[in-house]
């Protein structure tokens, strides 16, 4: 089981992942590639996807086995990832 603050990285992981993947002009990405990407293991990224989707800040597409097969960030999703990226600007 992972921890508190594995959790929440492999969350704001996810989340970083997909912005790049609009900024790619990517629909959506398969559960497969972010998991291999972000060297994820597969419960601990169906639950950070659970969470997200909870919080409105992406959608799931699930296969059968209740793992994610495509991943696509919300416009609520792109908003908040827009924000912390003016915030960090305005910081830097």
């Amino acid at each position: 089981m992972a921890t508190l603050h594995e959790r929440k990285n492999y969350r704001t992981a996810v989340l970083k992942a997909l912005y790049r993947a609009t900024a790619e002009n990517r629909l959506g990405t398969p559960g497969t590639r972010l998991r291999d990407d972000l060297g994820l293991p597969e419960q601990d990224l169906a639950a950070a996807c659970t969470y997200l989707v909870g919080e409105g800040l992406v959608e799931v597409d699930w296969t059968t086995h209740h793992t994610p097969a495509m991943v696509t960030l919300t416009h609520e999703g792109i908003r908040q990832m827009e924000a912390e990226e003016q915030e960090r600007e305005e910081r830097g």
